[in-house]
């Protein structure tokens, strides 16, 4: 009996270190993920000391219909979304490769670019905002730029509904280069030399051995780096925020800044948690891809290696 009662103390060892950080969990996370998904379900919004309706599936009704209902908000920001994802993740899947490739070489002082193109990752989003801010307004320095290369009107980056979303765009794949280029970095550090001097050998060298050698083996980390993006392009809001507020006349307004428009702005609590439900299920689904995809190529390129 005193040895099973050792056993059954070694089993509940490891789960008594893990309930402190469960309990924090359970109060920041799942506790107001739960009480979210039941307010998606009833009215609340307004007077929020009143208590929550239960109207069943009312606003996903509403949902859907402003999503059909051309030149709605939502439907804008749907396809604002949309842009974001068609445009800033082929550049942040591409564009970090190219880099890491860069800075993998060995040359002296390679480690100050390293650190010179992981820097914006370091930086706050909301300094990083400001900044950018600056460098758009009317009188910024790209303009100044314009102006001395001949454009004196210069470009109304962040007041034109037509290059706002294109303008926040830009801060977001400069904020995230160097974090996936780190990521294509680790794995480009893992691909043996002696493959690059075989197929030297073979007559693949020059830029040819990288299409045959290492976008194969960077696959797993391709589609790694694909679904992360695509996540956080999905619930893009800082930028927002902080340079456009979501205009010109919604322009560069996303679902995530809509979703905080009407709970925060509008006090329409009960759909702004609908909106966040569907946004989550949108997520989840980028994140089961993510374990599909990448955990399987992951196995593979180990077990071929």
């Amino acid at each position: 009996m005193h040895k099973n009662l050792v056993l059954t103390n070694r089993h509940l060892t490891p789960y008594l270190f893990l309930l402190p950080a469960l309990v924090i969990l359970g109060l920041t996370v799942f506790w107001p993920a739960l009480q979210a998904f039941y307010l998606s379900f009833t009215r609340y919004e307004y007077d929020l000391t009143q208590t929550p309706q239960w109207i069943g599936l009312a606003n996903f009704q509403r949902l859907w219909t402003e999503f059909w209902v051309i030149g709605s908000v939502f439907r804008k920001t749907m396809v604002n979304t949309l842009l974001y994802l068609i445009i800033v993740v082929p550049i942040l899947v591409i564009v970090p490769l190219g880099l890491a490739l860069l800075v993998n070489q060995k040359l002296r002082g390679m480690n100050w670019f390293r650190a010179a193109f992981y820097t914006p990752v370091v930086i706050s989003m909301v300094v990083a905002g400001i900044a950018w801010k600056w460098l758009y307004a009317e009188n910024g320095l790209f303009n100044q730029v314009l102006g001395q290369l001949g454009l004196k009107e210069g470009i109304p980056w962040l007041t034109s509904p037509k290059w706002a979303i294109f303008s926040v765009m830009a801060v977001t794949v400069w904020k995230g280069l160097g974090y996936y280029m780190v990521i294509y970095l680790a794995g480009l550090q893992s691909i043996p030399a002696e493959l690059y001097e075989a197929a030297a050998i073979d007559g693949s060298d020059g830029y040819l051995k990288h299409w045959d050698i290492t976008v194969p083996l960077m696959r797993p980390y391709l589609v790694l780096v694909a679904v992360i993006s695509a996540i956080s392009a999905t619930k893009v809001f800082e930028e927002i925020y902080i340079m456009t507020q979501g205009g010109p006349r919604n322009s560069s307004k996303t679902v995530v800044y809509y979703l905080y428009e009407q709970a925060f702005s509008e006090l329409e609590i009960s759909y702004a948690c609908t909106i966040g439900l569907v946004l989550f299920l949108a997520i989840l689904g980028l994140s089961v891809l993510n374990l599909k995809l990448s955990g399987g190529r992951i196995s593979d390129a180990i077990a071929k290696r």
